[in-house]
């Protein structure tokens, strides 16, 4: 049985402590006090308490740690120490329309990486409602709760299910997401948008999607993701092909062979605009 790292294992605590409040707020979602924080973008006090909880957690733990809160904001630390980034509830819309999909994330950022720029080193996805811990630490591969996870096998994509994150009010470039799909969708088996980021990458490298593309996404909602897909075996790049996904707001992942095929699908759709 493989075992924790004692970061993980900081991390775990923290998702399992905020997870109980979450769960009973969302059986009681109709009673939540909601404000908004901008068009078509709801924040919860189920939101503001999963993360007060993490925080306290987190900042026990290591308090000399920076953090990037997606509520709370920028937390400066040890500029030599690494720093949290941390989602509390990906998916908030979902959980504020009584949808069971969302999820807690953390990701854990060295400012010292492979050439000395900042990395993604640890990561974690907890799916409260169905208790599924998807976590990655670099070179330590990507795992659900015990079991080994791989990005899916498959080679072609008129077999692949690919997932999505479609543009809405006040978010997102709806002509280039547009384009996107017209290029993707007839060479696909299908395409779905489910409402969480975070477990959009977590299923990709668990192999239940094959591919995933979205543009426009914060640090919190894709940092614990796209470290499990890369130990998971998958590829993530932007748009472009390069290695600057999260910098540049843009996720693209898949395996090595479909990501290739999906790469030249939508650098294609990009240039012909």
């Amino acid at each position: 049985m493989v075992s924790h790292s004692g970061l993980l294992t900081i991390m775990e605590r923290a998702a399992r402590k905020a997870a109980p409040r979450l769960r009973r707020d969302f059986n009681e979602v109709q009673h939540l006090q909601v404000s908004r924080k901008g068009p078509a973008d709801f924040v919860s006090m189920a939101d503001k308490r999963a993360e007060q909880t993490i925080f306290e957690e987190l900042r026990k733990a290591r308090p000399d740690w920076g953090m990037l809160l997606e509520e709370g904001g920028k937390i400066e630390g040890d500029p030599d120490k690494p720093r949290w980034i941390v989602d509390p509830l990906d998916g908030t819309s979902n959980f504020l329309h009584g949808i069971p999909h969302f999820a807690i994330s953390i990701a854990v950022e060295d400012p010292r990486g492979a050439g000395g720029q900042p990395e993604i080193t640890s990561g974690l996805i907890y799916q409260p409602l169905t208790d599924e811990s998807f976590w990655a630490e670099k070179g330590r591969g990507a795992w659900l709760h015990d079991g080994r996870l791989r990005v899916s096998a498959r080679r072609h994509l008129d077999e692949s299910l690919i997932a999505t994150g479609i543009p809405f009010l006040g978010h997102g470039d709806f002509a280039e997401w547009t384009r996107i799909f017209g290029a993707v969708a007839p060479e696909v088996a299908g395409i779905r948008r489910f409402g969480s980021a975070a477990l959009d990458l977590a299923w990709v490298a668990a192999g239940r999607y094959d591919g995933f593309w979205e543009s426009g996404l914060q640090p919190w909602d894709v940092a614990a993701g796209l470290l499990l897909v890369r130990e998971a075996g998958g590829f993530v790049t932007d748009f472009r092909g390069g290695d600057q996904a999260m910098t540049r707001k843009q996720v693209l992942a898949a395996n090595d062979a479909l990501h290739s095929k999906l790469h030249k699908l939508v650098a294609g759709a990009l240039r012909n605009k």
